[in-house]
């Protein structure tokens, strides 16, 4: 085995880790645009566009991540190996989770470029895959961060708590809200919900009384 390049190692490393922040932002934007909620400072639609514009930059620090990866003679890592998991002869399990979460995110980037012509449910049911690709792409950098097949320590560890924590906060509070009844918003609903069936005559119970009680006062 020759001689590893230093200068490529490194970007290695580097453009591994800015992919570690990138894609953990990428995906806590995600959830803040699917909940509907935006940063401080700015309004919705610029939620969306900075989640957009990071994917766009992520995905392009992985590209160099990936090409320096395969270009460092450190270890012995083709195209193939990028793109075709758990084939490498080297650490074939925790590089083949890097080249599954690449997998699934190129999925996703192509299929919203494309999403005009896919139409949103379909590009919604490819969109779930960044999801999946984000904790893949996280024990992938765990098991390979230090580029000799251990894993990560010191403040490469904190920086992976730092980014971890607060996505899975967001998804939580996803899940949550969306396991929990959705309150009617239509007129019939929201009549069904008082105690009225949408016909407007009142129900037994609760909505009876109401009604009666409504009546009685008009009549006084």
């Amino acid at each position: 085995m020759t001689a590893t390049t230093p200068v490529l190692w490194y970007a290695s490393q580097a453009t591994g880790v800015v992919c570690l922040v990138l894609f953990s932002a990428v995906t806590l934007l995600g959830v803040m645009v699917r909940l509907r909620t935006s940063l401080p400072g700015l309004p919705r639609f610029g939620t969306v566009t900075l989640h957009r514009s990071l994917s766009l930059m992520a995905m392009l620090f992985l590209a160099v991540h990936i090409l320096t990866a395969v270009g460092d003679s450190f270890v012995n890592i083709s195209l193939l190996d990028a793109v075709l998991p758990f084939v490498s002869g080297y650490q074939p399990l925790w590089l083949g989770l890097g080249t599954v979460a690449f997998d699934l995110m190129l999925a996703v980037v192509v299929t919203s470029l494309l999403r005009a012509r896919l139409g949103h449910r379909s590009w919604r049911a490819v969109h779930w895959l960044a999801y999946a690709s984000w904790p893949v792409a996280v024990v992938h950098g765990i098991t390979l961060g230090s580029g000799s097949g251990h894993p990560v320590s010191g403040a490469a560890l904190w920086l992976t708590v730092g980014c971890v924590a607060p996505v899975l906060v967001a998804i939580a509070v996803r899940l949550y809200l969306a396991a929990r009844p959705s309150a009617p918003t239509t007129p019939a609903g929201l009549l069904a919900a008082s105690g009225f069936p949408a016909t407007g005559v009142p129900a037994t119970g609760a909505g009876a009384r109401d009604l009666a009680t409504t009546s009685t006062r008009n009549g006084a």
